[in-house]
């Protein structure tokens, strides 16, 4: 008997990259990077992600890609200050200070990391969230984030399938030229940006989606896509999915996209490593019902040395936090 299918399967190609404990990542682009790019780095693999914070247009990721190329560094007249805050109009508001000093150093102290890393990096994930696009119309600068300025002092504007590609087709290959073993995948957010409107929406996707394959087919085996939309939209097609604004997705969905990208991503000596690692995550969010037992103090004992042997397997793995943790309960045992 033929098994019922309740819903289409996208397919997923089999990328020639792995990403690892081994080498470097960065994820830049829409807040679904950070839904992905935060279980890497809970997981404790070398990852970078969004060293400009949440950016969602084209424009401004690649504005943050030629920032970290050329390593600029930011002085005040690169800043606004509004409403009691110094701003970036190229960051996302986690930046933003009440003193200009702080979110200088803040933002220069990252971009100088991210700078040095991006030399390094052997994979860069690039989400894009929307064709939408702010311009500042006192500068006509193109803005990564409005800063709840008033709508007023902006126009609203939709980025071309033409626009999109030729920024990218002069910005890669910069970026090659100063570390040609970086390979890209790029990925169309599938968070919904309602306030844009229904309509123009998916007028937004749809541009995103031709840029990129325009691009994968111009750049060939140096880029590729992952269908992280696809995913939402064929096999995910129910709001409970989504989160409460209808917009952003849920747990249960950014799990679902999860345990597809490890699998197509994650190479497998370092998978079998992520198990080990939420074990030890897992026992660092253990609370017992009473701290003063035997039985206690020997599970923190075991999971000290579970640390210990994988730092002595695993040089550049980073337990520290969870391995003083430990140290510290036992500490209180006298």
């Amino acid at each position: 008997m033929r098994k019922t299918k309740l819903h289409t399967e996208v397919e997923i190609p089999r990328y020639p990259w792995k990403i690892g404990y081994s080498g470097q990542c960065m994820f830049i682009g829409s807040c679904f990077t950070e839904n992905i790019g935060q279980k890497i780095e809970a997981l404790k693999m070398p990852a970078d992600i969004n060293p400009f914070g949440i950016l969602y247009n084209p424009v401004s990721v690649a504005n943050g890609l030629e920032m970290l190329l050329h390593e600029k560094h930011f002085i005040e007249n690169d800043l606004i200050e509004y409403n009691g805050l110094w701003h970036s109009f190229y960051h996302h508001g986690r930046f933003s200070a009440i003193n200009k000093d702080k979110a200088l150093h803040n933002i220069n102290e990252r971009l100088a990391g991210s700078a040095q890393k991006l030399k390094g990096t052997e994979l860069l994930f690039i989400t894009f969230g929307t064709a939408w696009f702010y311009r500042y119309k006192t500068t006509g600068q193109i803005v990564s984030n409005c800063h709840k300025i008033p709508n007023n002092e902006f126009s609203r504007e939709r980025l071309s399938v033409a626009a999109i590609v030729d920024l990218y087709k002069k910005l890669l290959p910069q970026i090659w030229a100063i570390n040609p073993r970086l390979n890209v995948v790029f990925t169309v957010s599938p968070v919904r940006h309602l306030k844009d409107g229904a309509v123009e929406n998916q007028q937004s996707k749809a541009t995103l989606l031709l840029a990129v394959d325009e691009l994968i087919k111009t750049f060939g085996g140096k880029t590729a896509y992952f269908p992280a939309y696809e995913i939402v939209m064929d096999e995910l097609r129910d709001y409970r999915f989504y989160a409460s604004d209808m917009a952003h997705l849920g747990d249960v969905a950014v799990n679902y996209i999860w345990d597809i990208f490890k699998e197509a991503f994650i190479e497998q000596q370092s998978l079998e490593l992520t198990v080990k690692i939420q074990k030890v995550l897992n026992a660092v969010q253990h609370r017992p019902f009473n701290k003063n037992t035997k039985k206690y103090k020997e599970f923190l004992e075991k999971y000290s040395q579970i640390i210990v042997r994988l730092e002595q397997d695993y040089p550049n793995l980073n337990l520290k936090l969870e391995k003083e943790y430990f140290l510290c309960q036992l500490r209180d045992f006298g």
